[in-house]
């Protein structure tokens, strides 16, 4: 019998497979996914940003749909729309493509708000609204989007609003030396994503995500995750702090952290080790305070030091 840990080493091991040296980034995808989470992957083109996605989406045995965010772009374009059946008479629903389990929201800051906002009731709430009706979306769903910090023309800052729903802002980075020359190696006429093979069902995904909320979560540390949080909120640097979404974002994720690391407990390093890709995208630093920096490095900074003066549970 396959066990828990065998299933989600094997899921671990597909995908990086495909995304090499990025063991802690493709960790805290796993992260989001168990805890029912939206994933946002920020980084320079080329990394491998959509690459993480679709060998994720690949991995498991479920619907996968790719949204290539353009200015274009309509909300029906995402959600669907009514359509008039002259054969029976009357409106009836086309499905966009939110509905799959896997959405894939590639380059979202390439479109307008009203389209990107086309996506809040979908990610905060499972179902999605059209002409009054309510549509339910498939479980488990995910949306992992894509985006390029560096590039401003032609594209549409996500709100603050927008930014809450997703669970975690991550990163890629370049690879290492050795990793970039095993991704030369190994290249051939074929994609590596061609050969992943679904390693769990999405009934699977379902079941790891119940055992996720059972984690122990000890009282003292639910107090240091307040804390944090309430900090974020007094500090003189930020304008803007954490919300209660961002504290259950922190809470669920520390819980599938510690599952996946094969414990049924959280440890204050799980908190700390997440407050920066859960929180960070989340709060808005003061333009008094600014060094210069890209806005994300300046919220990743301003977290540190904010950690620095929470003291932790022994």
């Amino acid at each position: 019998m396959i066990t828990t840990a065998s299933k989600l080493d094997q899921l671990q091991a597909t995908i990086e497979s495909v995304i090499r040296g990025k063991s802690d980034v493709v960790e805290l995808a796993l992260v989001t996914l168990l805890s029912g989470g939206h994933l946002l992957i920020e980084d320079v083109p080329g990394v491998g940003k959509t690459t993480l996605a679709q060998a994720l989406a690949r991995s498991f045995d479920c619907t996968f749909q790719r949204i290539q965010f353009t200015s274009d772009l309509l909300p029906s374009d995402i959600l669907g729309l009514e359509v008039f059946n002259q054969q029976r008479g009357a409106f009836e629903f086309k499905r966009g493509p939110i509905f799959a389990n896997v959405i894939l929201a590639d380059e979202i800051n390439r479109t307008t708000p009203k389209t990107q906002s086309a996506l809040l009731e979908a990610m905060a709430e499972g179902h999605v609204t059209v002409e009054q009706a309510t549509h339910q979306l498939p479980r488990p769903f995910i949306v992992l989007a894509t985006q390029n910090p560096i590039e401003h023309h032609g594209t549409y800052p996500l709100p603050e609003s927008q930014l809450d729903r997703f669970m975690m802002r991550l990163r890629m980075g370049y690879p290492d030396e050795q990793d970039e020359k095993e991704i030369l190696r190994q290249q051939s006429l074929n994609s590596a994503l061609d050969h992943i093979a679904p390693v769990m069902h999405s009934d699977d995904v379902l079941a790891l995500q119940h055992e996720t909320r059972e984690v122990a979560f000890d009282e003292s540390l639910i107090d240091y995750l307040i804390r944090i949080v309430r900090a974020t909120r007094e500090a003189d640097i930020l304008d803007l702090g954490v919300s209660p979404r961002g504290s259950l974002a922190l809470y669920h994720s520390a819980q599938a952290l510690a599952f996946i690391q094969g414990r049924d407990y959280v440890i204050p390093d799980d908190i700390k080790r997440l407050v920066v890709p859960v929180f960070a995208h989340r709060i808005v630093v003061n333009s008094r305070y600014s060094t210069g920096l890209r806005r994300s490095d300046e919220a990743e900074a301003a977290l540190k030091e904010i950690l620095k003066t929470v003291s932790v549970p022994l």
